[in-house]
């Protein structure tokens, strides 16, 4: 399904669910900078894999628990009986290969942040790219990045298009916030113009 499909099917399901409603009202297709919000939203989008993210959501208080309100540095240092730990709590999502990615995955954050400042930062410097290009770059740098994890990750924090129809009334109030694909889209219609 293409992004325009996916932003209009939620953008109609989501207003007023119990739990779709707030993340896409306040969250989804938002700019994100924090380190423990990108690692959270990452391994999100890492567990979802295969699964609905109702589910996703409705364990995401357990996750925080149970991954240190994803402070990366807490989580990189998890060992073998963390995983044990993880694989016997019926909060989560227990699939070891998604554990084992979120804890790997948070030593690749750390290093990110040492070589250039932040995740966010490490981003922000490979922008913009298209959505093939920040496939490659991230199944690169990162465990457990197939496509559409990659593409809803990057839509969900602003740096790709799609996460909400024009029509939906949460596009506009994110683009007060000037998400790095619609400033980057502005500029390419802007030389389109001239």
């Amino acid at each position: 399904m293409a992004a325009g499909e996916i932003a209009k099917n939620y953008c109609a399901l989501a207003p007023g669910h119990p739990w779709h409603g707030p993340y896409h009202d306040c969250e989804y297709g938002f700019p994100v900078s924090g380190e423990m919000a990108l690692f959270e939203r990452l391994c999100l989008e890492i567990n979802q894999a295969g699964l609905s993210w109702l589910t996703v959501l409705k364990k995401r208080q357990a996750f925080r628990a149970a991954f240190m309100d994803f402070e990366p540095r807490a989580v990189a240092a998890f060992g073998a009986r963390d995983v044990k730990r993880l694989m016997a709590d019926e909060g989560i999502i227990r699939n070891r290969l998604k554990i084992e990615s979120a804890i790997d995955n948070a030593g690749r954050v750390l290093r990110l942040a040492e070589e250039h400042g932040s995740f966010a930062a490490w981003i922000t410097a490979h922008h913009p790219r298209d959505k093939d290009g920040w496939i490659k770059l991230f199944r690169a740098t990162f465990r457990f990045m197939g496509p559409e994890i990659v593409n809803e990750f990057l839509m969900s924090i602003g740096y790709l298009p799609g996460a909400h129809n024009r029509a939906c009334p949460v596009f506009a109030r994110i683009a007060k916030f000037a998400p790095p694909w619609m400033g980057q889209a502005e500029k390419r219609a802007s030389r389109r113009r001239t």
